[in-house]
């Protein structure tokens, strides 16, 4: 009795449901059973009927995101993750219906025969040649270990590259079918040599006043209609939006500016703990940096860098270098800082050094490679030893390097090329114990020095431009809006969006009346993440356009990255073909020219060039050797068409009325002269057959535009 009752109560619910699951099946019997069925839900795509799973794309797309470091926005790594499932699944289907198989000993085979497999020492056996079993036990102890990140790794590599030798099976069965024969090389010979010359008269479609001519917007439609495949269009949003940045004002900037000053001197403050008075020392009279880091917040990093006259900021360049060590320059603004800095090192050194070094790296050290056996102890006997070989014979030094060196300087016999100060002294990459040895010591110096990478024999070939520089530690605060300035753009966004969908105002007088600027942005697309006029991703404004509450003429705020935005959805456009309004301005040209061709044609009467010439007010135009490689026509331009035409003309027959790109055209052909016979037509056939087999590459985007492809990944993407 509770169930029944329960059941009365939800009553109208239930017939809701009911009425709702039956008018589905009345509009489409199949969308019952859709209803019920919640797969569907956690589908994101079809292609050709074959489910792409919310799991399947997530993990997908989960993968390539960890292989590629996040390096790319989840909408780009979406768009290459979708393209790679469509491949996978397009190509296997291909090559069912051609009756071939992709199995996997053809993928364990290629991965195999991978020099990067080849050539891994952990596969090599003892005679250093590639072990089969050695790789085969390594996949079956990977896959059955407990850590399943490396066989997570090692199967999405097996898959990609079975997706990657499923393509590249298709390809390269159409390409072996892209050949061509000698007849159509030697057709592709003369139509690049035979040459022919013609009488041309030219009317052009400027002749014709477009005010003599209209376009309807029942004409466009037609036109369309009659060619759908230009004028298919994905579903679009159009929006117009004002952008309220949170910039620092100059008042702000002065409070930042005076704000760093007062790092400076020393200042009062009170401990915590004692609740007595102490001095927290200034810029100016401190000595240990990183207490000063400490008990002062700075922006910048703790590092005391090397600057050279060019790489000083140029507000402070002169009096740094006539300064002295624990002088002190500030507060000054560079790159979006103020800062002060104090000289803690002058110096005098080349700005730049070409060097040559021996490497030996060390179990250890940051050099070392699967390879490196050394220990610490054994690297620096050997470096040794190497040292008294090299250190007065360059010759030998060369030998050696070329010898013991892994990097780019083996084949030049060490050299390691020219290194700048700064990026030597300032880098995280170099090492301060190799730049002091190179920029410390004169040219010709030879020693051992021990990096974090391991030891090196180091020789000084050259250094250029010996000038002062100094060592600097600098204190800075980023020039930032003050709170007071981003409250103030706030309230200007939601008083702005509040006049418009609250009072009813409309959106460009609100605009016009405040001295805002309006942006469009036109034809955005449910995968888009970029707003035209916006440095940074703005998903979320494309998910508020195409979500299924937004309608046209609804305003929004969004928060974004040091401002805000208020957006206004102007135009919904669905999936089909574009709007007679929308392709108006694109299509009127050519339907303009098609109409003042039809009054041209009909005005282009005479039995003779000289009589249509006469008619029209023109002259005649003479061309001579033209062919089909380069249809051009003098006075006019390029007319492939009409060259096309004269090319399969009669001689001295009168042609008319013959449509071109830029008119009606009138000719006869004086002369056609063949191009000279050739023994063979090889090269033109190699030619002709390359041309088609370089196309291979358009082969997976004609297969995907003939496949159904159903693409539903914008919920899963946050579009309701």
């Amino acid at each position: 009795m509770a169930i029944l009752s329960k059941i009365r109560d939800r009553s109208i619910a239930l017939i809701a449901v009911i009425g709702l699951a039956l008018f589905a099946f009345v509009l489409d019997p199949s969308t019952l059973t859709d209803f019920f069925d919640s797969s569907k839900i956690n589908e994101v795509g079809e292609v050709d009927g074959e489910t792409i799973s919310r799991q399947e794309y997530a993990e997908a797309l989960d993968t390539y995101k960890t292989r590629n470091n996040s390096s790319m926005s989840n909408m780009q790594a979406a768009k290459t993750v979708w393209e790679n499932i469509l491949k996978d699944k397009i190509y296997t289907k291909q090559l069912e219906e051609a009756g071939v198989t992709v199995g996997e000993t053809d993928v364990l085979n290629t991965i195999i025969n991978s020099p990067s497999v080849q050539r891994n020492p952990q596969f090599l056996n003892e005679a250093g040649l590639f072990d089969r079993d050695s790789f085969m036990q390594f996949l079956k102890d990977t896959k059955e270990s407990d850590d399943q990140n490396l066989w997570s790794a090692w199967s999405n590599y097996i898959n990609e590259v079975g997706s990657n030798l499923k393509r590249d099976t298709y390809n390269n069965l159409i390409k072996a079918g892209l050949g061509a024969s000698l007849k159509e090389g030697e057709y592709l010979y003369l139509e690049d040599n035979d040459l022919l010359s013609a009488d041309v008269v030219y009317i052009p479609y400027s002749s014709i006043a477009d005010s003599l001519v209209s376009i309807t917007n029942s004409e466009v439609e037609t036109y369309i209609k009659n060619n759908p495949s230009a004028y298919e269009v994905e579903a679009s949003r159009d929006i117009s939006y004002v952008k309220f940045d949170i910039s620092p004002t100059d008042q702000d900037k002065e409070d930042i500016k005076n704000n760093v000053a007062s790092f400076l001197e020393d200042r009062n403050d009170i401990n915590k703990a004692t609740a007595q008075e102490i001095i927290i020392l200034g810029l100016k009279n401190a000595t240990d940096y990183s207490i000063f880091f400490e008990e002062n917040s700075s922006d910048i990093p703790m590092q005391e860098s090397y600057y050279m006259k060019d790489e000083l900021p140029k507000t402070i360049s002169e009096a740094v270098l006539e300064g002295e060590v624990n002088d002190t320059f500030g507060p000054y603004e560079d790159k979006n800082y103020f800062k002060i800095s104090k000289i803690t090192e002058v110096f005098s050194r080349p700005d730049s050094v070409k060097a040559s070094s021996i490497f030996i790296p060390y179990l250890g050290s940051q050099g070392a490679t699967a390879a490196t056996t050394k220990t610490e102890e054994q690297a620096k006997a050997s470096i040794d030893s190497i040292y008294k070989l090299v250190r007065r014979s360059k010759k030998r030094f060369a030998q050696i390097a070329s010898q013991i060196n892994t990097d780019a300087s083996k084949d030049n016999g060490g050299d390691i090329g020219w290194n700048t100060h700064s990026n030597s002294y300032n880098s995280t990459r170099f090492d301060l114990d190799l730049a002091a040895f190179m920029f410390e010591n004169n040219t010709g110096k030879v020693g051992v020095v021990k990096s974090k990478y391991g030891y090196h024999v180091m020789r000084i070939d050259e250094q250029r431009n010996n000038q002062k520089g100094v060592k600097m530690i600098t204190f800075g605060r980023e020039i930032i809006a003050s709170q007071e300035t981003e409250n103030n753009a706030f309230q200007n966004a939601e008083k702005f969006a509040l006049e418009i969908s609250s009072n009813g105002k409309n959106f460009y007088d609100v605009v016009k009346d405040n001295s805002y600027q309006s942006k469009p942005a036109i034809g955005l697309r449910i995968m888009d993440e970029r707003v035209p006029g916006l440095l940074e991703t703005q998903r979320q404004i494309v998910t508020w356009a195409f979500g299924s509450d937004t309608k046209v003429g609804a305003i929004q705020r969004f928060d974004i990255d040091k401002g805000y935005v208020v957006a206004i959805l102007t135009n919904k456009t669905k999936k089909g073909l574009v709007s007679a309004s929308k392709a108006m301005n694109r299509l009127k040209p050519t339907l303009l020219n098609e109409k003042k061709a039809a009054i041209i044609q009909a005005n282009m009467v005479g039995a003779s060039l000289n009589d249509i010439a006469t008619a029209n007010g023109v002259s005649i135009i003479k061309i001579d050797n033209t062919s089909l490689k380069s249809p051009s026509i003098t006075g006019v331009g390029s007319e492939p068409k009409v060259i096309g035409a004269m090319y399969y003309a009669k001689e001295n027959q009168l042609y008319s009325k013959v449509v071109g790109a830029k008119g009606v055209f009138a000719f006869v052909v004086s002369k056609k002269e063949k191009a000279a016979t050739l023994p063979n037509y090889e090269s033109y056939r190699q030619r002709l057959s390359q041309d088609r087999k370089n196309k291979i590459a358009n082969i997976f985007n004609a297969l995907k535009k003939t496949s159904d492809v159903q693409d539903n990944r914008a919920g899963f993407h946050g579009v309701q």
